[in-house]
Parts: structure tokens; C-alpha cells; sequence
């Protein structure tokens, strides 16, 4: 197989449609756009989820749900993720932070219980579930909510 040698498959090229060439040509007169209207327009562009001018589908629709905007975003971290701390070490959304265990944008940290914690820690978070705070308290830490 060569370069110079290489064709279409049949069917993968079309003639292009030439419009407005006399009534022989199928494509004569009104250049298959038919007689007046909307779509017989030039420069007449078919709107994506256009009805002509009947409500959208989109529209008619109903809107379920509810955006509470008030909604606070708190981010989970692990007692397990705690251990890169080292011992008596204070834990707060600063230290956090700096450890890579939260990023972005958020209103709090809440610490989950997931885990062992093998280190003495006093830990300052938002909120705390009931394993978390048994399992830091165990370990001889404490636990302050902010």
C-alpha cells in the first residue's frame, strides 16, 4: 500500500448542494427552502430547543429541589490523618491547612472518627462526631469546638 494509492471509502465524500441553479436541478427557485416563512428567511438560524415561539420543553418543566444558601459547608477530616501530628501538638484549621488535609473554600472542619490515633493531640475544630471525640480523648488529647 502506497500514499498515491489510498481512496475514499464509498459514501465518505458528497457533492456539495447547489442551490438556485434553474427548476433541472431540483434545487431551483426557492432553493428548497419552500415559500415564505420564518425559515425562508436569509439569515434565518435554527435556535437550539427552539419551538417556534411555544414554551421550551426546558421551561415547561418543574424545578425540583431546593439551594438552601444559608447552607454551611463543613469539611470532613479523619482521626487517622491526625497521626502526621506529633505528640502534644496543638491541631487547629491553620495546622490543618499547612498539613494539606483541607483545602479550598469551606465555613468549618468536622473531625470524624475513621481510624486509630496513636498520638496525644489537643484539637480545635468546628465540630467533632461522638467516636472522634472518644477516640482523641482516649488517647489522652482533648477536644475544643470552636
Amino acid at each position: 500500500m502506497n500514499l498515491h494509492s489510498l481512496k475514499n471509502s464509498k459514501g465518505a465524500k458528497h457533492r456539495r448542494k447547489r442551490l438556485g441553479r434553474g427548476h433541472g436541478s431540483g434545487l431551483g427557485k426557492t432553493s428548497g427552502k419552500g415559500h415564505k416563512g420564518q425559515m425562508a428567511r436569509s439569515g434565518h438560524k435554527k435556535k437550539l430547543l427552539f419551538e417556534g415561539g411555544q414554551l421550551r420543553l426546558i421551561n415547561r418543566l418543574p424545578i425540583r429541589g431546593f439551594n438552601n444558601y444559608c447552607r454551611k459547608e463543613f469539611r470532613p477530616v479523619n482521626v487517622s490523618a491526625l497521626n502526621v501530628f506529633e505528640d502534644g501538638a496543638d491541631v487547629n484549621l491553620e495546622a490543618l491547612n499547612q498539613a494539606g488535609l483541607t483545602n479550598g473554600q469551606f465555613d468549618g472542619v468536622k473531625i470524624l472518627g475513621k481510624g486509630e490515633l496513636t498520638r496525644k493531640l489537643n484539637v480545635t475544630a468546628n465540630k467533632f462526631s461522638a467516636s472522634a471525640k472518644e477516640k482523641i480523648e482516649a488517647a489522652g488529647g482533648s477536644c475544643t469546638t470552636v
